[in-house]
């Protein structure tokens, strides 16, 4: 007599919006046409997860929920119609996985073979996973900012993203300036490429930015709406505010501000699959680094809890043993 054994894998569920993260027995899933499995090495935990956690209105976004869209593996099995990818390859998978299909926070996951960015072996997966949002985000922003080299491009925010942005910002050849509410931080800017660090617990950081000629380009990356208003007068004529962190609050304007010097205030997302392959090879090429802190899977509710309270050293990545 034939005995069929499921293949089972382990893997973090939400179950409802506000439900806890469950450590789940799940059966692994096979690839069908276009679509190709991955064995997971590691996958980061982002603010994005929190519209899964808490629930929010996102097309496509169904329960259960396995989330997690910071991910980077290995091709385990390749479903019919799959070209340019093979068995062993690592590769790297971003949004929208872990919110309208099921993602990372689990031991293997299946994707359409479009989704996929390839990984070379000298980008570390704990290191690179991270790059697959946050890097995205914060590269992308800044490449289709219109800022030119030499332009002030200001950072709010030395966090998770933030401490991408200020790196990618010095490579592209901005003069940076990374904006935090406190000094503690300075050192650490600096280091990672920023030319001019102002501490706004100390100084008005719309003045300093005023002083070097107004800023080109202001990339918030700390979710904040009292700073969106604060920083809209230390942009120059035709500047930009770029919004890259989720803000829930009202932002407080005075719409002649934005007459007068032709300002703008935009939102930006990075989705698709170029963008990502953009990031990892530009991350590459001038030695951007994420800064991580690891957790193993079952650890999911301390990774969680540190990145919502902005404790992680800087982006937190679930490691798969």
């Amino acid at each position: 007599m034939d005995v069929f054994f499921m293949k089972l894998m382990k893997a973090i569920q939400v179950s409802k919006p506000g439900s806890a993260f469950e450590l789940i027995q799940t059966e692994i899933s096979e690839p069908t046409k276009n679509q190709v499995r991955i064995k997971i090495l590691a996958c980061g935990v982002c603010h994005g997860d929190a519209l899964v956690k808490e629930g929010g209105n996102y097309p496509g976004l169904s329960y259960p929920r396995i989330p997690g869209h910071e991910i980077i593996g290995v091709v385990d099995k390749i479903g019919s119609d799959v070209t340019g990818y093979e068995l062993g390859q690592r590769v790297g998978v971003g949004w929208p996985a872990g919110i309208t299909y099921d993602g990372g926070f689990a031991e293997y996951m299946v994707t359409t073979s479009s989704e996929l960015v390839s990984i070379p072996e000298e980008l570390n997966e704990v290191e690179g996973a991270p790059l697959l949002c946050a890097g995205v985000t914060t590269f992308d922003a800044l490449k289709n900012s219109g800022a030119n080299p030499g332009d002030v491009v200001a950072i709010q925010g030395v966090g998770g993203l933030g401490h991408l942005a200020i790196q990618y910002a010095k490579n592209m050849g901005f003069k940076t300036v990374a904006i935090s509410r406190g000094s503690d931080k300075k050192e650490l800017a600096e280091k990672l490429g920023a030319n001019i660090f102002i501490a706004t617990e100390e100084q008005d950081a719309a003045k300093e930015l005023q002083k070097l000629g107004g800023a080109k380009v202001i990339l918030i990356t700390a979710p904040s709406s009292k700073a969106v208003s604060e920083l809209l007068s230390g942009l120059g004529f035709d500047g930009k505010i770029i919004i890259v962190a989720g803000i829930n609050d009202p932002i407080q304007i005075f719409p002649n501000q934005l007459l007068v010097g032709r300002q703008s205030i935009q939102g930006w997302l990075a989705t698709d699959a170029n963008a990502r392959k953009d990031t990892i090879n530009f991350s590459i090429l001038t030695n951007v680094h994420s800064i991580v802190e690891t957790f193993p899977l079952e650890q999911i509710n301390s990774a969680y809890e540190k990145m919502m309270t902005a404790k992680v050293h800087f982006r937190a990545v679930l490691t798969m043993e």
